[in-house]
């Protein structure tokens, strides 16, 4: 080739691979798209974490099976779909995802037909477009019937703990019936329950208690500038704390439409699995979060943990027990897959906070993204730091087991390597 050719070659191999990417990209959109609109519906609804987590799970595992079923790299998760390597993946990922939050939110339909029309119009007419349709049809059902009896609709019978004639606060605490939900990855909630929590004479009570007295009280003279600020940035809690990071990563890594689907889904199941967890350890141990604790400080038969009888925490602590951290569990297990499928440091990464107007954060490192709850979670007076450390090592344990035994990549058969 000479160098006249090369020269005249070499644009039109760049537009090529440009094209390439960018249909790379726009692939893998189509899973980012569902996965705002449905964190959108969700802040729209005011749907707490958990089951804004499990409508998660279950849009992208659907999402997932569909365009798996097409590409084949990757064991499914519980569906057995017919191969179809003739159909179209990007019709397959987004009629299943179209179907699956039809079927969540049917007041919502005009708006998601609407969003798949615009998905659908980019693809030519053919058979392939037809059977992915079809596809992602299927596997939209078979996920809604995998799920149909998994206990997320169970009802609320929390009993308030009281004496006969005694008052207690009348708000029933939230998310009492997560617990005992189907999980999606572990064998039952109570797989990664933790010890209970330290004796209220021990040394990690004294030195935890005291440490969220001063630092998380709404008037503390120790708490910094930044800190206050990490506080009331982390009261943004469940998927929309983590979904943004999600985003980030596949763009950095310009992950195709499988392996974007795979990041959502493993991510998704595993966020969902922490929620169920934790909440059935909340509610097995039933502890005190720090604002009753301060205010009671004199009853543990601890002569250092001072009562404070008007203590307030910096933000209005969640209508929940204490113990583990639920925001800790979740930012660990999601950060824990992350790590997993792409490494620790990714660049740069940053989340805005509705709860904090104003205000980026930013990390170069996963883990960083995940120790900042922690910290954040004192800062807010909402728990201690013993609770925080167990919770990130509970969604540790969760996000290795997912990644460890969910959607593994497939090894190549004997005749394909002939």
């Amino acid at each position: 080739m000479t160098t006249l050719s090369r020269t005249r070659l070499l644009p039109l191999v760049m537009a090529t691979c440009a094209m390439a990417v960018a249909t790379m990209s726009a692939q893998a959109d189509i899973v980012m798209d569902w996965n705002a609109k449905a964190d959108a519906i969700a802040a729209d609804k005011q749907l707490g974490p958990s089951p804004h987590g499990r409508n998660l799970a279950l849009l992208h595992t659907a999402i997932f099976e569909a365009v798996n079923a097409v590409q084949g790299r990757y064991a499914p998760y519980r569906l057995s779909l017919v191969t179809e390597p003739d159909a179209s993946d990007e019709a397959a990922a987004a009629k299943a995802g179209h179907d699956i939050l039809v079927a969540l939110y049917p007041d919502q339909k005009e708006s998601l037909n609407a969003m798949l029309v615009r998905m659908l119009a980019g693809l030519d007419e053919s058979i392939a477009k037809t059977k992915g349709i079809e596809l992602g049809k299927r596997a939209a059902s078979g996920m809604l019937a995998e799920r149909k009896d998994d206990g997320s609709d169970a009802p609320e019978n929390y009993r308030p703990h009281t004496a006969p004639g005694s008052y207690v606060p009348t708000t029933i605490p939230l998310y009492s019936n997560i617990g005992r939900m189907k999980p999606w990855v572990m064998t039952s909630g109570a797989q990664f329950r933790p010890s209970p929590p330290p004796a209220l004479t021990s040394e990690t009570w004294t030195r935890d208690y005291n440490e969220i007295r001063e630092l998380g009280a709404r008037n503390s003279t120790v708490r910094t500038p930044e800190q206050t600020s990490i506080g009331r940035f982390w009261v943004l809690a469940g998927a929309r704390s983590y979904n943004p990071i999600l985003r980030q990563v596949a763009m950095a890594k310009d992950m195709d439409l499988l392996d974007c689907a795979r990041l959502y889904a493993l991510t998704a199941m595993a966020g969902s699995d922490a929620q169920i967890a934790v909440f059935e350890a909340k509610y097995t141990y039933g502890f005190w979060r720090p604002i009753t604790a301060i205010r009671n400080g004199d009853l543990g038969g601890n002569p250092a943990t001072p009562r404070d009888g008007g203590w307030l925490p910096l933000s209005d602590t969640p209508l929940h027990p204490e113990y583990p951290c639920a925001h800790c569990i979740t930012s660990s297990a999601v950060a824990t897959v992350l790590t997993l499928l792409v490494g620790n440091e990714v660049g740069e990464l940053s989340l805005t906070s509705v709860t904090a107007p104003g205000v980026v954060r930013k990390w170069t490192r996963l883990s960083d993204y995940a120790d900042e709850a922690v910290s954040a979670r004192i800062y807010a007076g909402f728990h201690y730091r013993f609770s925080g450390e167990v919770g990130q090592a509970m969604g540790r344990q969760i996000g290795e087991l997912t990644v460890r035994t969910q959607l593994r990549p497939r090894l190549p058969s004997v005749e394909a390597a002939r």
